[in-house]
């Protein structure tokens, strides 16, 4: 009988099929199945083993679920780990980038410093490169007590304002990596605003007052107008959480055309305006006396420099590397970056050589510049051919601004004005007209494109509105200032200051050793 039931069941065969059971191990016709007086047949002796089958396989799978729910709980412990390593690579990552966007971006300090010494007669070199010099200085020291605040800052509690920030004065409350990197990358920026304006009232502007400008800059003036058109608070642009935005788009500013080179741009046509022409610029019966730079290889050195770190400037603006979309971001930036210097460069050569039949060096270094400026704005929403065609129209559009101030007999060496704040409106502007629909929606977040991209015309009336506002702003705060200073007649040096030489008369001799030394007789 035990041998048919461990068949019939499928139990454990051995091969005198003694056993059904580790209890029941026995021979049931030689050791006497029946004295086993509850297990006196087949069915009892089944039961009972079935029973204790059941009882262990349960046993077995509570085991088992309890080893399945510590392993879920091991793999969940393990994913919230590595999810939490990878968050630290990916801040990382960010925060690298945008570190070394913040040192290009610095860099074109460099590049203003070298292109303002060659357009400045050598006579006034020091004066312009020490002004170049403390706007870092300077632009650090304000960017830190008020610009970041009024910029950005918040205040736990406090209603956010849409005019001008309100915390974070001197880093405070600031601690997390990325915080602190966004905090010098946009000094960087606010550095290259300020000496923007160095350009425009070279040669005759008083030391001075060239520092109190540029801390009144960097610590008040730009931080609304980047308030307005970066912030998370800010009332013009497309980032604004606290309210609707402007025409439902916001102006879109993606690196600066309007926030940074049109409030530099503006500040120095106000500073060349009230400071007054150099002495012997206008002739009495109106024409333009020449004064041109004295080193044209510095020119092309400071022009060259400015392009390099302008690759930090604009695709550092997208401000990360690691997310889905930014390599695709940072990556046409670039490419629209480069191809606008060229088509500036390119239709500045065309354009003078056309005009006055001659291949002229630094309208072509100017043409570069300002198709650079020209395509900040634009330079994530425009495709690569419609840069080509932004940058040459940039090169257009800062010679015959030059020609306007030349008429209104505003004065301004280095045409930073025309460069910045005319090519700057152009390519706020410049977006109204050609951002991509797909493009401005991967940037920007936004439902808008440009008026030859099917636009409704709201996101070109952002952009009309964005460049009155800056332009408003700027020129109202800085004629001000400037006034005052003249006021005060601490803006303008005298004339024999300026006939003598800035840097004879102010700052210890000429920048340049050319004495001529005796040779030494050879026996």
């Amino acid at each position: 009988p035990g041998l048919r039931v461990a068949r019939e069941f499928d139990f454990e065969r051995t091969a005198n099929a003694r056993t059904m059971s580790a209890v029941y191990c026995v021979d049931w016709r030689a050791d006497g199945f029946s004295n086993l007086s509850t297990l006196s047949d087949e069915a009892a002796c089944l039961k009972t083993y079935l029973d204790e089958r059941f009882a262990a396989n349960a046993l077995n799978s509570t085991m088992n679920a309890g080893n399945i729910t510590m392993n879920a709980d091991s793999i969940a412990a393990n994913l919230a780990a590595a999810t939490e390593q990878f968050d630290v690579h990916v801040n990382a990552g960010d925060t690298q980038f945008l570190l070394t966007s913040a040192y290009l971006v610095f860099f074109m300090q460099a590049g203003f410093a070298m292109l303002c010494a060659g357009s400045v007669r050598s006579k006034n070199t020091k004066n312009i490169l020490i002004k170049n010099v403390l706007d870092a200085c300077v632009g650090a020291v304000a960017w830190f007590l008020f610009g970041y605040g009024f910029a950005y800052g918040t205040t736990d509690g406090t209603k956010p304002n849409s005019f001008i920030g309100s915390g974070n004065f001197a880093m405070k409350g600031m601690e997390s990596a990325g915080d602190v990197a966004g905090f010098l990358f946009q000094w960087a920026f606010s550095a290259a605003a300020a000496t923007i304006v160095s350009g425009s009232v070279a040669e005759r502007t008083r030391f001075e007052a060239y520092l109190g400008y540029s801390f009144f800059l960097t610590a008040f003036v730009y931080p609304c107008v980047v308030h307005w058109g970066w912030s998370a608070e800010g009332w013009l642009g497309p980032w604004r959480e606290n309210g609707a935005k402007l025409l439902g788009t916001g102006m879109l500013d993606f690196a600066g055309s309007g926030i940074v080179h049109m409030v530099g741009g503006c500040a120095g046509l106000m500073g060349a305006w009230v400071v007054g022409p150099r002495t012997g610029r206008f002739a009495p019966d109106g024409r333009v006396n020449p004064m041109p730079g004295h080193s044209a290889p510095l020119v092309v050195m400071g022009t060259f420099i400015l392009w390099v770190g302008w690759y930090g400037f604009n695709p550092g603006s997208q401000l990360g590397l690691v997310a889905a979309s930014s390599p695709r971001v940072i990556a046409r930036t670039a490419v629209t970056t480069t191809l606008a210097a060229a088509g500036g460069g390119f239709s500045a050569m065309a354009l003078n050589y056309y005009l006055y039949h001659v291949w002229d060096l630094i309208a072509v270094c100017n043409g570069a510049l300002a198709g650079l400026v020209s395509i900040t704005a634009g330079c994530s929403t425009t495709e690569p051919w419609a840069a080509l065609i932004c940058g040459m129209l940039g090169a257009v559009v800062i010679h015959f601004a030059s020609k306007l101030l030349l008429k209104l007999k505003i004065d301004d060496p280095l045409e930073a004005a025309p460069m910045h704040g005319f090519c700057g409106a152009f390519g706020v502007l410049w977006v109204g007209f050609m951002a991509k629909k797909d493009y401005v929606a991967e940037v920007f977040e936004v439902d808008g494109a440009g008026v030859f991209y099917g636009g409704n015309g709201k996101l070109l009336g952002a952009q009309i509105c964005g460049i009155v506002v800056i332009a408003a702003w700027t020129c109202s705060m800085l004629g001000a200032f400037f006034m005052l200073m003249k006021k005060m007649n601490l803006l303008r040096t005298t004339v024999e200051e300026e006939t003598l030489g800035l840097d004879e008369s102010k700052h210890g001799g000429s920048a340049y050793a050319m004495e001529l030394v005796k040779p030494v007789p050879v026996e």
